[in-house]
């Protein structure tokens, strides 16, 4: 419901568990077969030594130091900006005002605006549903999805009470708090059981 960019996370995971895969079954060949050890030292004292080469002959007038080790540190502070920016992108989404109206006097009203913060809705369901016993957790979080504000409510019932009674007194809850409003909230109820019994599948209010 929010802008995380899910396909991307799935993938970098997916990438990531690969070459840590990989970089381990590596390393247990080369602790297990002392073949394939030497081999690997001999290729990687090689590689050192051509980069030792190289880095001799690469050398700036300026610095004289090798354009390797700038190109290097450029590299990682690349690195470091997408990380950074794929950070900044988790999460997004999420929604403060629920309502922004502006009146003026041709709406038979005075001028002037109204703005409802995504909390007023939010601790109103949460209060709500926190007074019955038959929950012991609730958690309510306001989204901007297709240009529209909507809440995200996931429900934690106690065990043996049944799903569809907490869905349809949560459903009666959002119709009184769309009266109450004067707007129709789009809402996405989740609810879950606990460890043993989980329902994952979210159902939607409206």
């Amino acid at each position: 419901m929010n802008g995380t960019p899910r396909a991307l996370n799935r993938f970098l995971l997916s990438l990531v568990g690969l070459l840590l895969l990989l970089a381990g079954i590596g390393l247990t060949v080369l602790a297990a077969v002392p073949a394939a050890a030497r081999r690997w030292q001999d290729y990687a004292g090689a590689q050192v030594a051509w980069l030792r080469s190289y880095e001799d002959r690469s050398r700036l007038l300026v610095t004289s130091e090798s354009w390797i080790w700038l190109a290097a540190a450029a590299f990682f502070l690349l690195v470091v900006v997408l990380m950074i920016s794929w950070i900044a992108n988790q999460g997004k989404g999420r929604a403060s005002t629920l309502v922004d109206y502006q009146g003026n006097a041709d709406d038979d009203g005075a001028d002037g605006a109204v703005k409802l913060s995504c909390a007023v809705a939010e601790n109103a369901l949460k209060n709500a549903l926190l007074e019955r016993t038959d929950i012991f957790g609730v958690s309510a979080t306001s989204y901007d999805f297709r240009k529209e504000t909507g809440l995200k409510v996931r429900v934690f019932p106690r065990q043996g009470i049944a799903p569809q009674h907490v869905a349809e007194d949560v459903v009666e809850l959002v119709e009184a708090l769309d009266g109450l409003l004067g707007i129709e909230v789009p809402v996405l109820l989740s609810i879950g059981t606990g460890a043993r019994s989980r329902f994952t599948k979210a159902e939607r209010v409206r």
